[in-house]
């Protein structure tokens, strides 16, 4: 099992912040290399690894978020962007609450992942095949997202409900079709997950009521600090390669593998 959570981990940290859906591809790992036999661990695993990755994010962008530090004019600014963050979060926390069971019952399958993993892909490419016409980005950094974007960008990352869309291939294409340029548009989705996957987390951990043995309590931190780990080397190698390259490569990936999955279970 041990072995297990840190494979897990890996694909964990790789997946969450770039845009080929981490919980799709925790879906399909799980297909063939069963964590548990409890099914209720399983998920509860699967979403509280997803804060160590997210914790990433909060060692990298320290002084980016930290609201404490710096000029009174670099605190206003950060504190604009946490208020912008938390109105873009918003629209998740009420879908959640209102579809989040349902969805996990309905949909979380590897068909329905394999499908969103093509459908998404091909919108990138598309998306990237119109943005390279584009000279200029109407937003070129987060600082200087209106109000109104931000939480356009909050209705966009609900789409990720779905697996296999991917939390941050939501955010991203959501914010880019929004006039945010690449580097604008990864960096507000790193800092929207935030919020999102710690309300998960907590919320995932009250719902279990803090059971778990001391052996499960172990496998989820090997996940934890694996996921953390491989996160902040993945988020590093994205905002370098991004400033070369587009997301092309991600969306051809996307299709290669759902249509991989989806040959899988014809013939399963």
């Amino acid at each position: 099992m041990f072995l297990k959570a840190l494979i897990l981990g890996i694909v964990e940290g790789i997946t969450e912040f770039l845009p080929i859906s981490s919980t799709g591809h925790m879906i399909l790992v799980d297909e063939f290399l069963k964590l548990s036999s409890d099914d209720a661990f399983t998920s509860a695993f699967e979403v509280i690894i997803q804060l160590g990755a997210i914790l990433s994010v909060i060692v990298l962008f320290w002084k980016k978020l930290w609201p404490f530090c710096g000029t009174d004019e670099q605190k206003k600014e950060t504190w604009n962007l946490w208020f912008k963050i938390v109105i873009a979060v918003l629209p998740a926390v009420v879908f959640g609450f209102l579809f989040d069971d349902a969805i996990k019952t309905h949909l979380f399958n590897s068909h329905v992942v394999a499908i969103t993993l093509v459908f998404y892909g091909v919108v990138l490419i598309i998306l990237e095949h119109y943005n390279a016409k584009k000279s200029l980005f109407k937003i070129t950094s987060v600082s200087a997202i209106p109000y109104a974007v931000a939480v356009a960008i909050g209705f966009f990352q609900c789409l990720a409900m779905i697996p296999g869309t991917s939390r941050s291939a939501a955010t991203i294409i959501g914010a880019m079709l929004l006039g945010l340029s690449r580097g604008a548009a990864a960096e507000f989705s790193f800092f929207l997950a935030i919020p999102t996957m710690a309300g998960a987390t907590a919320l995932t951990i009250l719902k279990s009521g803090f059971s778990f043995n001391s052996q499960q309590w172990i496998v989820i931190a090997i996940g934890f600090i694996t996921s953390f780990l491989v996160a902040y080397v993945v988020i590093k190698f994205l905002m370098n390669f991004i400033k070369q390259h587009d997301f092309s490569v991600f969306g051809y990936y996307r299709i290669i593998l759902g249509l991989i999955v989806l040959f899988l279970l014809w013939n399963k």
